[in-house]
């Protein structure tokens, strides 16, 4: 099957924009059916895939052909289908699978929200409070419990990946102690843990989120005996004391939390504490496309916002902290590296 090489011209380009939620649409069934899965690494006709994932052959082209015109699978001259890189990352079991990612950013209620941005852009307020009559994560976890497992398994995926790639970036030689706040299961902290045998960690998270810390920090686990698991609401208070301090794509909601947070983590670590904010930006990152996106849905659904550079230096430094450097982790995140002077 033959596809463009070059870019088309603005009147289609738009055309295909305002097409973007069949694209959307056609990833999530296609993660969904699990496609991706039963498609090994020699081409299959679609019969035999439609077999597989107990579909209807035609419809299952039709979905196919769509996908491989945006780079997921490929359609051969004798009309089987195989892998792209791309389609490869939506299988179960891929190491980098982003099949989890793919069906958060389609769940539901995202359909609901999406057609109400104008409001959100008139308002700057999140949308799903009007929708739902709750806040987002109190509607997830008692309204839409299968969102809520689902919005879990990309969030322990994604931080599974990015963990070692933080561990991997961060020098952390003489601290004798490391804290994850807002660290979810504790991915972050037990790769530093693996990565300096002797420091000791702490990870700070919502009492039913650290309830489910990875078994390798709680009692029983090989990391047990050099960490403390603390719940508590890191937006009210952090009452955990470290040398370094790692924040971790939890600095998205409104100013006065993110304020809060920051101010916590300042007066609880004191004079020369080090502390490491990581995060995605909209600004100065290959994965415009991908943050500016995520950056207009923590619109809808929590009032929320990514950052520029020049917004999180700013709150790095309302809440009294220097900045002394700002560097990559990946394509999509950065780390502010940052003290508390003193």
């Amino acid at each position: 099957m033959k596809s463009a090489e070059t870019a088309p011209p603005p009147p289609m380009r738009l055309r295909e924009l305002v097409f973007g939620a069949a694209c959307a649409a056609a990833v999530r069934a296609t993660a969904r059916l699990g496609v991706a899965d039963a498609l090994g690494d020699a081409p299959m006709t679609v019969e035999d895939l439609a077999a597989a994932v107990k579909t209807e052959p035609k419809p299952l082209r039709r979905l196919l052909r769509a996908l491989s015109c945006n780079g997921v699978f490929a359609e051969q001259r004798d009309g089987t289908f195989t892998h792209t890189d791309m389609s490869r990352l939506l299988r179960e079991d891929d190491p980098d699978s982003l099949r989890a990612i793919a069906l958060w950013c389609t769940e539901p209620w995202t359909w609901d929200a999406w057609p109400r941005l104008d409001e959100a852009v008139r308002t700057g307020k999140n949308v799903v409070e009007d929708l739902y009559g709750k806040e987002f994560f109190a509607y997830l976890n008692e309204d839409a419990p299968q969102s809520a497992d689902v919005f879990n398994r990309a969030m322990t995926r994604s931080s599974e990946q990015s963990a070692r790639e933080v561990a991997a970036l961060l020098d952390l030689s003489g601290a004798k102690s490391v804290a994850d706040i807002g660290g979810g299961q504790g991915h972050v902290v037990a790769c530093l843990l693996d990565k300096y045998p002797m420091m000791r960690g702490s990870l700070l998270d919502l009492p039913r989120v650290v309830e489910n810390a990875l078994p390798r920090l709680r009692e029983g686990g090989d990391l047990a005996d050099r960490m403390r698991i603390v719940p508590g609401d890191v937006r009210e208070a952090i009452p955990v004391e470290a040398d370094v301090y790692i924040i971790k794509n939890i600095l998205e909601w409104d100013d006065e939390s993110t304020s809060r947070t920051l101010r916590g983590v300042v007066e609880a670590g004191g004079p020369g504490t080090r502390v490491v904010v990581i995060e995605n930006l909209v600004d100065d990152t290959p994965s415009m496309r991908f943050s500016t996106a995520m950056d207009l849905l923590l619109l809808l659904n929590v009032g929320g916002a990514k950052h520029t550079t020049e917004s999180m230096v700013s709150r790095l430094t309302s809440a009294g902290l220097l900045v002394d450097d700002v560097r990559p982790v990946n394509p999509y995140l950065h780390a502010f590296d940052c003290h508390v002077p003193g």
